[in-house]
């Protein structure tokens, strides 16, 4: 049976106003995955004003990524106490503030706080609740939806990086920050499609806390049994309803009995290892280009080439996975796709001329979209609906560690 019908819940409509959340998912996680690496048109800019080397002001972007990973479980526990409405709608706030801010610093450590933890921190709130409001509304075509979702991080990039070159023709690194912190407000609006689904929150909590209790009443016996009978009738009980109650206030929010589901480990261990090379390519992949003795608007251009390929190959590869063949059997599907992302890099090094570098980002693109397009729905396919807002917190915080650390290692 669906974890999703479990206490009661109402079945997930799998469209009507889903598709709208669809959407408004698409905006959120955008802006989330695109907008720290499409800020680094301002760096060189900003690197002249303060008179930085380029590995300080890289930090910028740094410090954003980790914080909008690493603030997983906080966005998780937020999302189980208010649900993804609010949430969003507060972290399309902060983003809006921390930009606005960081028109206004006078050095690079403000811009670290106002742009790398207020916005990133604003950013974490909105892609864990937008990935985990799709899985409330989809299941039959789940795949579908969250491939649609994830293909707004290769349409936000392709729009901000020129939008953020007019920018910065036009009004310089100051205004152009001012403007970005209106943009970012949109996440709010994102958020406002976020329609709560009836009692599906609820019946999650319940479940949780009714995992929680069993948990606990086995503890309990086994207390009992080891104590003398005489000390059981008051202390032990007042005791295990102290026990009881902290343990369910844990249980309610991030579940971490997830760390004795086998195939979760499995992820957890596998997405680590894969993140501390993931993003390292794009952040190489002009600079090698430009080495080999390509100018540098071709160098560019091949950026361009990815992010085209990568926004039809995530909903692609969601209506792949949605079909009746692949969906029984998607993690072999996701395996595959890290295997080809691996096989890609591996042969780049072939890849002697202009031309060569041009279809390896064709099939890096393809590569990179198949994983993003899948990389939560596999977490969902795993533990199930009723446990992923948990899981999605546990492993982005696990992953924010090695997100930063890649890029500076590759280097």
């Amino acid at each position: 049976p669906s974890p999703t019908n479990a206490g009661g819940a109402p079945n997930p409509p799998d469209g009507g106003w889903g598709w709208v959340v669809v959407f408004g998912a698409f905006l959120s996680i955008g802006f989330a995955y695109a907008f720290p690496k499409g800020i680094a048109i301002f760096f060189k800019e900003i690197q002249d004003f303060f008179g930085t080397s380029y590995s300080e002001i890289a930090w910028v972007s740094s410090i954003m990524l980790a914080t909008t990973y690493g603030a997983g479980p906080i966005s998780s526990i937020l999302v189980n106490r208010y649900g993804s409405r609010p949430v969003v709608i507060f972290g399309g706030l902060l983003c809006g503030v921390g930009m606005v801010s960081a028109a206004f610093c006078t050095s690079i450590l403000q811009l670290y706080i106002c742009v790398g933890f207020i916005t990133g921190f604003g950013l974490a709130l909105n892609l864990q609740p937008s990935v985990i409001i799709i899985g409330k509304y989809f299941l039959k075509r789940r795949p579908i939806a969250n491939g649609l979702a994830m293909a707004g991080s290769p349409v936000m990039l392709c729009t901000l990086a020129p939008l953020n070159q007019f920018l910065f023709d036009n009004f310089g690194w100051r205004g152009s920050f001012l403007i970005l912190g209106a943009i970012l407000l949109h996440c709010c609006v994102a958020g406002a499609l976020f329609r709560p689904i009836g009692a599906a929150t609820a019946s999650v909590k319940t479940q949780t806390i009714e995992e929680g209790k069993e948990t606990l009443k086995d503890v309990t016996k086994d207390a009992i049994e080891m104590s003398s009978p005489t000390n059981v009738p008051v202390e032990t009980k007042s005791e295990e309803e102290g026990e009881k109650d902290c343990c369910e206030k844990i249980n309610q929010y991030l579940d971490f009995s997830l760390f004795k589901h086998r195939g979760f480990l499995i992820y957890l261990i596998g997405n680590v290892l894969m993140f501390l090379g993931f993003f390292a390519p794009i952040v190489f992949l002009a600079p090698y280009a430009k080495h080999i003795g390509i100018d540098e608007y071709s160098a560019a251009f091949l950026l361009s080439i990815l992010a085209i390929v990568d926004m039809i190959a995530r909903p692609t590869t969601g209506i792949i996975a949605n079909s009746k063949w692949v969906r029984p059997r998607i993690q072999y599907f996701f395996s595959f796709s890290i295997a080809f992302n691996g096989a890609c890099h591996l042969l780049c090094p072939l890849a002697s001329g202009y031309t060569g570098l041009v279809i390896y980002s064709i099939f890096f693109g393809l590569a990179f979209g198949m994983v993003c397009a899948m990389l939560f729905e596999t977490l969902m396919d795993l533990v199930g609906a009723a446990r992923f807002t948990s899981a999605v917190g546990l492993v982005t915080i696990a992953e924010c560690c090695t997100i930063l650390l890649g890029p500076p290692i590759g280097g």
